[in-house]
């Protein structure tokens, strides 16, 4: 498909959607006054009437899915209310079904995927563009999350809170303490945007109390005015941790035992921005990368998990080059190529394993109209890499009503001894407010990057302008060039020299009733070489994706892929496809229940051609959740590759145990298997948090291989970790 029929394509999907019909939407901006608290309530799930007499009190709710600005199916009252040092929110969630009111996350740091929710978004700047997200369970399970690029909310950030909820024959109730000083904001304005939202699972039914283009995030919210005499006290959050460790080889025969003190500061400077220092980063509990199967010719891309490195990480986000956030069946680590800064680049080698970080330094937040971020680590030398010292800068200026206009620079390269900066700009464009709803979102960025030995060809830049409408039709066309010898050393490249042109629509149709919302979407990417040729054509289409009410979900894909191989491609061990053009086709089906059962799972059937040969995929997926202290979850990958050049198998398979034996006591079990690499991982993480800011994990990590794939494993090496960690808040 050329880019001139893709754009042909997106102007008749943007008149069409321009055209479409919706609900009503209520006019006006919603806002509140938020009142002082006579005495901080206490918060343990029960809403006392004395305690939140003085409150704001909201409960004018609409649903947003399936219809949005239809009337909920329940009644919903939230209570708001601040003192000088935290934000309390309280909610009675009115349930005519008590009994199924699902509650079946209990672990700490879970998603809440399948069960009921209530959540609060605060953009305590009131610019539209950045926020925070506080969500909850009925069993008072916390989820928090930074918005990124606005409708993007990264559940990685970890912030500094307080909730309960409890369960009554009305339904359930949540209350919450939102500390000032886990926020950055503006002490000079009394109003923030904010936004409450509710969700009853076996309805799949959100109701919010506002909405836009069936989204809620800081660019659709109300105001809440009066956020004034805030008390930050010093400002001052210190964060010793020790860990203890012992780290046994098998082969040679070594065990090393060793002490660990860590150092984490976070001093606010203003109320709009922190500075952190790092001392000796230990990231030994951090969790485990899930094992992926690659069968393509570019590495993937995994999310950033570490705490240090999360800590403002939107403010780095540039260009929207992300593949969080994205309904779109263009590969994640395709939309994610030509990142400036990759915060996983930094203390990890090329082959995952932990580089020491000596001391890092962070300062991230706003000044004036301006988002900046600065960070900058002394990385320890290792194998042939010498000590490094690794900068990042990004400076974000708001313009227009929600559009922003940013700069970055980056400077070291972590894993060789080779100067290298990248310098770069984007522009990102956004309006939710047009007319019945609609949304558009464009993006243009351009980056240079200065490589030791290396000269030209060494910029990238893209453009992209879409209608990401949640209901009717949505489209976006983008176009993104990589020259061949653009290199970040600090973020991800995974395919160069190229031009890559994606397109995307969807048409949605959302009903009230069983059959809850009904779309059909087409995606198309063509790469094409910088020197000349086809590298790769891949269009999907999914005609029917059917979702019920209840949460299940019935898919049709029809893949057409089309690769032009230039040189040998090693595509499993001993199995090399040839230089040439090959043309596939493959058909896809997938059933997944809803994840509010105790019986769960999700199963995908793929077969059809695969370069010069045939491949078949099956996908399974299932989990036990008896109640909510216990559940068991298996997932099985298997790709049959019959090729010309040879036959082969991969398989992948994940194993998890989780017991909850309180919202403060977890312990979790991983095994995952490949027999691509015949590596058997098992990590299992004892979590203890008696109160947020304190945490106490045991972890241990046990790795087997079987390299002469005879099915018997040897133990290659393994760990035992006890990390200890208190926050102290000044």
């Amino acid at each position: 498909m050329t880019l001139t029929r893709c754009s042909a394509a997106l102007s008749v999907a943007l008149t069409c959607l321009v055209a479409q019909a919706v609900m009503a939407q209520p006019s006006g901006e919603k806002t509140l006054v938020v009142a002082r608290a006579a005495a901080p309530p206490a918060i343990d799930g029960r809403i006392d009437a004395s305690e939140w007499a003085t409150a704001t009190v909201v409960e004018d709710f609409h649903q947003v899915e399936p219809i949005e600005f239809a009337s909920p199916s329940e009644r919903t009252r939230v209570y708001v209310m601040i003192d000088a040092d935290n934000i309390y929110i309280a909610a009675r969630m009115w349930d005519s079904e008590p009994a199924q009111v699902a509650a079946r996350s209990l672990r700490q740091g879970e998603a809440l995927n399948d069960d009921d929710v209530f959540g609060v978004a605060l953009d305590t700047f009131n610019d539209r563009r950045n926020g925070y997200w506080f969500s909850v369970n009925p069993n008072g399970v916390r989820r928090q999350a930074i918005f990124q690029n606005t409708t993007t909310r990264n559940f990685d950030w970890r912030g500094i809170w307080h909730t309960m909820s409890s369960r009554d024959s009305e339904g359930w109730v949540t209350e919450m303490a939102i500390p000032v000083k886990t926020l950055a904001f503006n002490p000079a304005s009394d109003t923030w945007g904010i936004n409450f939202r509710r969700k009853i699972e076996r309805r799949q039914e959100f109701m919010a109390w506002v909405s836009r283009n069936q989204q809620v995030n800081p660019s659709a919210s109300g105001t809440a005015t009066g956020m004034t005499g805030f008390n930050q006290g010093i400002g001052l959050d210190i964060v010793p941790s020790v860990s203890l460790k012992q780290q046994r080889v098998f082969d040679p025969e070594n065990t090393e035992h060793s002490i660990e003190p860590s150092l984490d500061v976070f001093y606010k400077i203003t109320p709009a921005l922190t500075a952190a220092l790092t001392v000796n980063t230990d990231f030994s509990a951090t969790e485990v990368d899930d094992r992926e199967v690659n069968l393509t010719r570019f590495g993937l891309f995994f999310p950033e998990k570490r705490a240090f490195f999360l800590q403002g990480a939107d403010i780095f986000e540039f260009g929207r080059l992300t593949n969080a956030g994205n309904d779109t069946e263009i590969a994640g680590s395709s939309l994610a190529n030509g990142r400036p800064f990759f915060s996983r680049r930094i203390g990890l080698s090329g082959r995952g394993e932990p580089v020491d970080l000596d001391v890092g330094g962070k300062l991230t937040g706003r000044i004036g109209d301006w988002n900046v971020g600065l960070l900058d680590v002394a990385q320890s030398a290792y194998g042939t890499v010498d000590a490094r010292n690794l900068f990042v800068g990004r400076a974000v200026a708001n313009v227009l009503e929600e559009s922003s206009l940013g700069l970055i620079l980056t400077n070291g390269d972590p894993r060789s001894n080779l100067s290298n900066t990248v310098v770069g700009a984007d522009f990102l464009y956004q309006n939710t407010r047009l007319a019945n709803g609609n949304v558009i979102e464009a993006e243009a960025w351009y980056q240079q990057s200065k490589t030791e030995g290396v000269s030209g060809d060494d910029s990238a830049y893209g453009l992209r302008i879409g209608m990401p409408n949640e209901a009717g039709f949505r489209a976006g066309i983008g176009l993104k060039t990589i020259e061949q010898h653009f290199y970040p050393a600090l973020g991800f490249v995974n395919n160069a020299g190229i031009r890559d042109y994606t397109f995307e629509t969807r048409y949605t149709r959302r009903m009230d009733g069983y059959l809850q919302a009904a779309y059909s979407t087409l995606d198309v990417q063509l790469i094409e070489l910088l020197g000349g040729g086809l590298q790769s054509r891949i269009a999907t289409l999914r005609p029917l994706v059917l979702e019920s009410s209840s949460g299940e979900q019935l898919e049709l894909n029809y893949i057409a892929s089309k690769e032009v191989l230039y040189e040998p491609f090693e595509i499993s061990a001993g199995v090399v496809l040839p230089p040439g053009e090959y043309s596939f086709d493959e058909a896809k089906v997938a059933f997944e229940t809803g994840g509010h059962r105790a019986l769960s799972g999700t199963v995908r059937f793929a077969q059809g051609d695969f370069y010069s040969g045939e491949r078949v995929n099956i996908e399974g997926e299932l989990t036990w959740r008896p109640s909510r202290y216990f559940a068991l979850s298996g997932q099985y990958e298997y790709f049959g590759v019959d090729l010309p050049q040879g036959d082969f198998v991969t398989r992948l398979l994940q194993v998890r145990t989780d017991v909850a034996f309180s919202s403060r006591l977890s312990w979790s079990n991983l095994v995952q298997y490949d027999n691509d690499s015949e590596v058997m991982g098992f990590n299992s993480r004892l979590q203890w948090v008696p109160e947020v800011g304190r945490e106490t994990y045991l972890v241990f990590n046990h790795e087997q291989e079987d390299p002469d794939r005879n099915n018997r494993f040897r133990s290659t090496n393994a760990d035992l970790v006890v990390k200890l960690g208190y926050t102290f808040r000044l």
